[in-house]
């Protein structure tokens, strides 16, 4: 019989039931000697654009902040004067790039927070130095925004330092056109120190074209240590077809506008009995006119006030009024190079001539070349004008202030 109270069996499951609840608990009790869990990483990671500390980064390459596992809260880009940098969030907030042109040799430092998907902050935090040029290299167009232009008016891009790497220029310019025409680009040689590329439709511009020309030159490495300054554009139109005929062996010079004679004057061309007095035959280009223009061809004449007076080339060549070649005018040549009307005659024509208008002489036994100027464009032939191309058999895709006026000797 057993004793009142518990049965020994019931007792000793209870006391196993204990003994193993010990050693459970026993077994849970962290050891004092390990080594505590490390802190989780942030969920954000900030990416900077070029990346922190680069160097030498052209102002043109595309600049921005990104932050994954996160969103940006505020973040700026700022100059060592402290002014900010414009820029644009993405919808999400989880990147923001720079829409603005940034300087040459600047450091430029990040700032700003972000959060990640853990509700911790990270700091944005990071600089990067743009290039700094040996030199910047400024261009100039010869038309103007707006301007009106003859049919055989070229495009000169004129650079004010000498370019070594012509062919990354030559792929930075556009020209487009409405209606299309087939045109090339050509170098050449430097003027007043600067080199000069020029562009030029194969035959003349159909009347009424409109021209766009674009030239994406700011941050543009040009060749030993040079960038371009600026970025340039000009939108032109060209005006009605006027081409002025000049044939030295006939004595007279017609204006013919639209395929219609409107003018036929009687003239004097160079006397050609020197080198220098002779008319230059070839196509040259209506470059600028005045009421009233001095002159001088030593040791012929000094100071020669002259009327109505169109310039036709560099060399001194002009088509102008003369008086005192009246009775020469319309049967032999007696002039100094010029083209010589009657002051009426002449004041007729001046205010029809325009930019860009050609005037085709023929009959002299000299041709207008790179001897007589920087608009010697139309003498040379197609397929050598387009091995002048600084990019030779790859597509030319073309820049703005008025005109300069040249400051050459006036011819009589």
């Amino acid at each position: 019989m057993s004793r009142r109270g518990f049965p020994v069996r019931r007792a000793t499951a209870v006391l196993a039931a204990l003994l193993a609840a010990v050693a459970l608990v026993a077994g849970c009790t962290s050891d004092k000697g390990g080594t505590p869990d490390k802190p989780a990483a942030p969920a954000a990671k900030v990416t900077p654009e070029p990346g922190d500390g680069a160097q030498n980064v052209n102002p043109t390459t595309p600049v921005s902040v990104s932050v994954s596992g996160g969103r940006i809260d505020q973040v700026a880009l700022t100059n060592p004067n402290g002014k900010q940098v414009t820029g644009e969030f993405s919808p999400d907030h989880s990147k923001f790039t720079v829409n603005e042109a940034l300087g040459y040799g600047i450091t430029y430092t990040w700032s700003g927070t972000a959060t990640g998907t853990d509700n911790k902050p990270v700091p944005i935090d990071a600089k990067f130095t743009t290039v700094n040029p040996k030199t910047e290299v400024n261009a100039t167009i010869n038309i103007a925004d707006g301007q009106e232009v003859g049919i055989a008016a070229p495009i000169i891009l004129q650079f004010n330092k000498h370019i070594d790497n012509k062919a990354a220029v030559e792929k930075a310019l556009t020209v487009t056109t409405t209606p299309a025409a087939e045109g090339s680009w050509a170098w050449l040689p430097d003027d007043n120190g600067g080199s000069r590329a020029h562009w030029r439709p194969r035959e003349y511009w159909v009347p009424g074209t409109a021209v766009h020309v674009g030239a994406k030159l700011y941050g543009l490495d040009m060749g030993a240590g040079s960038f371009g300054a600026a970025d340039i554009t000009s939108d032109f139109k060209i005006g009605r077809s006027q081409i002025v005929k000049a044939v030295a062996t006939s004595h007279r010079m017609q204006v013919i506008r639209d395929g219609q004679v409107v003018f036929d004057f009687p003239v004097s061309y160079g006397e050609g009995n020197e080198d220098r007095n002779v008319t230059r035959s070839g196509v040259h280009v209506v470059t600028e006119k005045y009421e009233d223009f001095v002159m001088s061809n030593p040791p012929f004449y000094t100071n020669a006030r002259e009327r109505w007076a169109v310039r036709i080339s560099n060399n001194g060549e002009f088509i102008h009024a003369n008086p005192e070649s009246s009775a020469a005018q319309g049967n032999t040549n007696v002039t100094n190079g010029c083209i010589n009307l009657s002051t009426s005659d002449a004041q007729s024509y001046f205010p029809t001539a325009l930019y860009g208008d050609p005037v085709e002489v023929s009959g002299t036994r000299i041709n207008l070349s790179a001897a007589d100027g920087d608009l010697y464009d139309w003498t040379i032939d197609w397929a050598t004008w387009k091995s002048m191309s600084a990019i030779q058999g790859e597509p030319a895709p073309v820049v703005t202030a008025a005109p300069v006026p040249p400051q050459a000797p006036g011819g009589r």
